[in-house]
């Protein structure tokens, strides 16, 4: 019994390792970084600086609280950049009707696109990141289309005090995006729903026999994350004061992935850690913010960001997850 014990030590001690470091790992890192930001330049702290980094996180954040979900499934969503796009190019056009017409026009349009890929998910059974590919490609095309092929500039004062309010000292679109992270973290948590979605990742052939609605969830989560990106396409626009759907979102579903995949939710699905995707998206913004801030250039940013996806990658199949 002995022997056994101590031979069997040593895989507890690297099991339990790589359990803390999937579940408090990306909190440490952040705490890390942060602190050797300011080490680096006292300024960091200072709340102008702050309050860039939180104009630049939030839409980036509000994707990959939607990724987050559809990743839960065991799915993907490369759909969220064109989206962004899409509601950005209708924000010249309809701006001049009021910021309510701008969102329910964007979000509308988010949610059909969105629950167009998980209809192709759920009910025609493609792959979804073949499903989500194709509708990429389709949706920057039509973006393009319906914006003209140009950057338009937008001037109307409800779209850009969105993009650009502070409220108590911090951006608007922050406080947006913190709800709508509280939000999602109760949805996950609190609700039959949630349930289902982490149920569903976890072994979808088991749910289905189980009877729970595996067809619903699966178009729900991939509505709320095309609404998600629609959202953050809006705030970009008001932020910068242009539609530029040539430019806007692109790249946006990679930088969604690694914040919710640092965050320790695992691609294999049944597990969604809004937290951590909240933690994963700072992180990963506060090193672009250190690395722009010293003059290192972006080819080297993205290599260090391909090797923190990789080593989180690693870390989440070691766990098990599944």
């Amino acid at each position: 019994m002995t022997t056994l014990s101590w031979a069997g030590r040593p895989a507890l001690d690297r099991a339990r390792a790589v359990r803390l470091l999937q579940d408090y790992g990306v909190y440490a890192a952040l705490v890390v970084l942060f602190l050797v930001a300011v080490g680096l330049d006292t300024s960091f702290v200072e709340m102008s600086n702050i309050r860039v980094q939180l104009f630049q996180v939030a839409p980036t954040l509000l994707v990959a609280l939607g990724m987050a979900l559809v990743i839960g499934t065991e799915g993907i969503d490369l759909s969220v950049g064109a989206v962004i796009a899409l509601a950005a190019s209708v924000v010249p056009l309809y701006a001049g009707y009021g910021l309510g017409a701008v969102l329910v026009i964007g979000l509308l349009l988010g949610a059909a696109s969105g629950a167009l890929g998980g209809a192709m998910v759920a009910l025609a059974r493609v792959q979804p990141i073949v499903a989500t590919l194709s509708l990429m490609i389709g949706v920057r095309g039509l973006a393009e289309i319906v914006n003209g092929n140009s950057a338009k500039p937008v001037s109307q004062s409800g779209v850009l005090d969105l993009g650009t309010s502070i409220v108590a000292g911090l951006p608007e679109m922050a406080w947006l995006a913190a709800g709508c992270a509280v939000l999602t973290g109760l949805l996950v948590r609190r609700t039959t729903f949630g349930r289902h979605l982490v149920a569903v990742g976890d072994n979808r052939q088991a749910s289905r026999l189980a009877g729970l609605p595996v067809r619903r969830v699966l178009i729900t989560v991939y509505l709320i994350s095309g609404v998600l990106a629609a959202l953050a396409g809006v705030l970009i626009v008001g932020h910068g004061a242009e539609a530029d759907p040539a430019n806007q979102g692109l790249n946006m579903e990679l930088n969604a992935i690694t914040a919710v995949v640092v965050g320790g939710t695992p691609l294999s699905g049944g597990k969604v850690r809004v937290l951590g995707t909240v933690a994963g998206a700072l992180f990963m913004q506060l090193i672009t913010a250190v690395l722009t801030q010293h003059n290192v250039h972006t080819s080297y940013t993205q290599i260090v960001e391909a090797v923190i996806i990789a080593f989180a990658v690693y870390a989440s199949q070691e766990r098990g997850t599944r």
